[in-house]
């Protein structure tokens, strides 16, 4: 293939920025790298309770009232809403001191039901962000994590209701890893396409998507259909063998994958920072002609990226389906791969920042219906105050003008070898 000038695009330019180059860095960038998610978080709070106000009757009521009594009113469902955003993702400090007086190991596991269930929530959340953020670090921008979750969930359902006769350590590995092997197809489609033509991924993974959601439908309804489902789009029950196990009796479903789901984010480090391979992908993603000026593959690196990126996402899949739901349905995901790129943003596409950004958007997440349920506040409105903070993330100069930020000014450092960052290996 010739080189030729690269054209550059909205896409190339957003990647240019998530993910530089290596040995360019910035004075005080560490500490701004910290400091930045973190007051974009809060920043969406406030926002977020400013939304609150404006869209509440009892404000304005309370405003008719008198100045003061508006402000009060204006307090109160703001305060309201966030206490029963906390006790809904964390759960009421209050029963959680009681039940550990009380030694009531039942009462105990309730009241820490609402943390529990926080994290299973965050679990899918963890796969799908590792997977958009080592896209990132690949250069390349994977908008395709959705569709890559349904085919994980398809042939993780499939193995854990089709395959008899193993036992649960083989049957429970073998469907996770099917899981990973659809997601992993589905993104080597795109990666191959944008590998040998130089085909648009974003478009690519974006078309995929939709031919996944068609696929599932076409299943559901047909050779993946329960058969005493009485005409519902839904699969049989995967058996108990390809089960991951969760550790309490319901309603708690805190389960092993959310373990599985820190391991695969260890993995995904050592991989990126530790290994030859690692390094090449990142960077053949941060300097594609540096790369192919050093050697590098540059059609298996983009390859390699989507593939793997996609094995994570259907990782996330597979864990919905082997985990919590035992069954595919239309509809199992609420968007996990689409807020995926959110949170690769907010977790500065490193494994340790995706996990994070993912317990913050499981735990907004699962706070979100006892907010509604104590405070008559829509549920929407957690997603808002989530674009807001992907707002702030995306364009961290708005944060800095806010909260008078100084700028960080360029440090050039030396040029390390490939192979002397690189001494972890392959």
């Amino acid at each position: 293939m010739a080189d030729k000038p690269e054209k550059k695009d909205v896409g190339k330019i957003f990647l240019e920025e998530v993910n530089r180059p290596a040995g360019e860095k910035t004075k005080k960038g560490n500490g701004q790298a910290v400091l930045i998610p973190v007051l974009a978080v809060i920043s969406g709070l406030i926002l977020g309770a400013i939304l609150i106000i404006l869209t509440t009757e009892e404000v304005y009521a309370g405003f008719g009232r008198g100045i003061f009594a508006g402000l009060g009113e204006a307090w109160k469902v703001v305060s309201t809403a966030y206490v029963a955003l906390f006790k809904g993702a964390v759960g009421d400090p209050v029963r959680i001191i009681q039940a550990l007086q009380s030694g009531d190991a039942l009462e105990i596991r309730r009241s820490f039901n609402p943390f529990l269930e926080s994290l299973v929530v965050a679990t899918p959340y963890i796969f799908a962000g590792l997977s958009v953020a080592l896209g990132f670090r690949s250069g390349l921008f994977n908008i395709g994590a959705e569709g890559q979750i349904y085919m994980g969930a398809i042939f993780a359902t499939f193995v854990g209701y089709s395959v008899h006769g193993l036992p649960a350590y083989i049957h429970m590995p073998l469907a996770f890893l099917a899981g990973a092997a659809g997601g992993a197809l589905w993104g080597f489609v795109p990666g191959f396409l944008k590998a040998r033509t130089g085909g648009n991924e974003v478009i690519n993974t974006i078309m995929m998507n939709w031919i996944s959601f068609r696929l599932l439908e076409y299943l559901l309804t047909g050779p993946m259909q329960r058969p005493d489902s009485g005409g519902s789009p839904i699969s049989p029950f995967i058996l108990s063998t390809a089960e991951i196990p969760q550790f309490f009796a319901k309603p708690i479903r805190f389960h092993l994958g959310f373990f599985i789901a820190l391991a695969v984010a260890l993995l995904v480090y050592w991989f990126l920072f530790k290994t030859t391979w690692g390094f090449n992908l990142r960077t053949v993603g941060a300097n594609p002609q540096a790369g192919r000026y050093a050697g590098m593959n540059i059609v298996l690196s983009t390859i390699m990226g989507m593939t793997l990126a996609g094995a994570l996402s259907g990782m996330a899949g597979a864990n919905e389906i082997l985990a919590v739901n035992r069954t595919l349905a239309l509809g199992f995901s609420p968007g996990f791969g689409f807020d995926s790129i959110a949170l690769a943003l907010l977790g500065g596409s490193t494994p340790g920042g995706v996990i994070l950004a993912s317990l913050l958007f499981g735990f907004l997440r699962n706070g979100a219906t006892k907010m509604m349920l104590a405070s008559n506040i829509p549920i929407d409105i957690i997603s808002i105050l989530q674009a807001f903070i992907i707002i702030f993330i995306a364009a961290p100069a708005i944060i800095r003008t806010i909260y008078r930020l100084k700028t960080p000014k360029p440090e050039s450092e030396p040029v390390v070898e490939p192979a002397a960052q690189a001494e972890g290996g392959q």
